[in-house]
């Protein structure tokens, strides 16, 4: 049995997880590139890191990261060489923004990392995330443009922030959550599909929620969020001439 993956630590998760060339349309495929690989290529050619203070930086031997490094280093010259839309997501790591948090192991956030990261005062912090719009809960899973993000601590709701979903299509949606960190998910209409993906990642679903997200949070963290276990996608309007219900919202459709 194959020995498992040290989780690499990296500073923070990219600010742009998707770079597509102007002549998109023409491509075929697309380069991915995981987390630890960009953080290996930020540390060594934005930062100037040798590779042996990159792998003291990253909790990984030197050889690590020159593994790391030519993988990445590869990818980056086949998108640009080839005009290829590059990925940034997955891996094995985890986040460290001045606290240890939680983190994802596996390409497609399918395991959580073994060890439990906590703050330097040793409480729990668990991050959770609402489909957001205009402060409001976002109505379909597979459409949301923004989430909230709140970190809940003791109860309490200790600070948030909006991230954009760049563009994501339902099946990306469950990576970009997996790639902060987030430990639940508050929505409204959600897949089937999109539910096992999550739940894959080891995320909770809270769905059927509607209203105010601070509200929603705030109701999460001091237990008492009222949500509906079978909520999914079907009476939501999709968009482009159908609804959720006319392609099988529960097996695949609306993720």
């Amino acid at each position: 049995m194959p020995r498992p993956k040290k989780c690499r630590r990296v500073c923070g998760l990219p600010g742009t997880l998707r770079f597509v060339p102007e002549d998109a349309e023409n491509s075929i495929g697309e380069i991915v590139m995981t987390v630890d690989e960009y953080e290996a290529v930020r540390l060594i050619d934005k930062e100037g890191f040798s590779q042996e203070e990159c792998g003291e930086y990253m909790d990984v031997a030197r050889t690590s990261v020159q593994h790391i490094y030519a993988s990445a280093r590869k990818k980056l010259a086949d998108a640009i060489v080839d005009g290829l839309p590059l990925r940034i997501e997955g891996g094995d790591y985890r986040v460290c923004g001045g606290r240890e948090s939680a983190g994802i192991c596996g390409g497609c956030y399918m395991r959580r990392c073994a060890e439990k990261y906590k703050t330097p005062e040793g409480d729990n912090i668990m991050k959770v995330a609402a489909t957001y719009d205009n402060g409001q809960i976002f109505q379909h899973f597979g459409h949301t443009e923004q989430f909230k993000l709140y970190d809940i601590e003791d109860g309490k709701i200790v600070s948030s922030e909006v991230i954009g979903t760049n563009g994501s299509g339902h099946g990306a949606l469950a990576g970009v959550l997996g790639a902060v960190g987030v430990d639940a998910l508050i929505c409204g209409g959600i897949g089937g599909g999109a539910v096992n993906a999550l739940s894959a990642a080891g995320i909770k679903v809270y769905g059927g929620v509607s209203g105010s997200a601070d509200a929603a949070a705030e109701a999460l963290a001091n237990g008492t969020l009222e949500f509906n276990p079978e909520a999914n996608c079907s009476h939501h309007h999709h968009g482009e001439g159908h609804t959720c219900g006319d392609h099988g919202c529960g097996n695949h459709g609306c993720h």
